[in-house]
């Protein structure tokens, strides 16, 4: 089955809406108000819709934010189509508390039981637009990845880029690959918006890597698969509550490494909204009684991959 086209703009709507409503506090040193304004509104707007959707990966725990809930049923139909919803209210809690670049609102919809429940802990990742077996992989050193990497694309090390959050936790990694004289594009948070840098020449990242948020690589995945890229994933499970949670969820092999295909299954939608403008899509801009959005779009069945432009009435 796929998804209706038809949906497309609704769920446009539900990620500019939760943007507009973050881009009020932008710049004002709260993250948690920012963060709640995005998620009062993504639920409200979700509420409208005629659709039965269950949220697979909520927010939370990690930022002690306030939550979409995993396993929360959202929208106005009990009886209507079922969905696996992954949300991201406020992608970037940091860059919109201090108006920096790239904050986000970001949604993924796939049909029931296709979204992988993934449990609020940590994940490393890694994500090229080389999707050819044996290329890239997790279980790979950081210098075999780069020189399989420089080979396929017939490039130098040197002329290749790699994008990783910047964290002490990866200083080994950072660390490689400045010996092996790899670009380095440095983020200090966003890594939903890190992983999709991979999908076109023009933001000129040739991979994603390192640890970040388990939920983010589930939405990040969403884009990753309608644009043919490579995504793996594997969750780190730290503590014995850590554990506990994953195998409640049915995960019982805890160094699982999760191919694309895994993660996401059949026909998806995502959608993410510029709260401030960055590498992917330009934040909100309010004009008289109007505001502009731009959300990176993507709907795998249709081919739809392109970032859409609206200007819509604040009422």
């Amino acid at each position: 089955m796929t998804i209706e086209k038809k949906l497309i703009d609704q769920f446009i709507n539900v990620t500019s809406k939760a943007a507009l409503e973050a881009s009020y506090l932008v710049g004002k040193k709260d993250k948690i108000a920012a963060d709640k304004a995005a998620v009062d509104s993504m639920r409200s707007e979700l509420n409208k819709m005629n659709i039965q959707g269950e949220i697979v990966i909520g927010e939370g725990e990690l930022d002690e934010a306030p939550m979409l809930y995993i396993g929360e049923i959202l929208g106005n139909n009990t009886n209507g189509q079922e969905f696996d919803v992954a949300v991201d209210p406020l992608e970037g809690t940091n860059f919109a508390a201090n108006n920096l670049p790239g904050a986000l609102s970001v949604i993924a919809i796939a049909e029931k039981n296709n979204l992988f429940k993934a449990p609020e802990t940590y994940m490393e990742k890694i994500s090229t637009r080389v999707n050819e077996k044996n290329v890239i992989d997790l279980d790979y050193t950081v210098k075999k990845n780069i020189s399989n990497l420089s080979d396929y694309l017939n490039k130098n090390p040197e002329n290749l880029t790699a994008c990783i959050l910047d964290r002490p936790r990866h200083k080994e990694i950072i660390d490689e690959l400045n010996k092996l004289k790899v670009n380095l594009k440095l983020i200090s948070d966003g890594d939903v918006s890190g992983a999709l840098l991979v999908t076109e020449q023009k933001y000129n990242v040739d991979i994603f890597l390192g640890t970040g948020g388990g939920p983010e690589g589930v939405l990040a995945a969403a884009a990753l698969d309608a644009f043919n890229c490579n995504f793996q994933g594997r969750f780190l499970f730290k503590t014995e509550k850590d554990k506990a949670r994953a195998k409640k969820m049915g995960i019982n092999d805890l160094r699982k490494k999760y191919e694309l295909n895994e993660i996401v299954t059949g026909d998806s939608i995502f959608c993410a909204t510029g709260i401030t403008s960055g590498d992917l899509v330009s934040g909100i801009e309010i004009q008289g009684n109007d505001f502009v959005s731009e959300t990176l779009v993507t709907h795998k069945s249709s081919g739809l991959k392109k970032v859409i432009k609206l200007k819509q009435n604040l009422k």
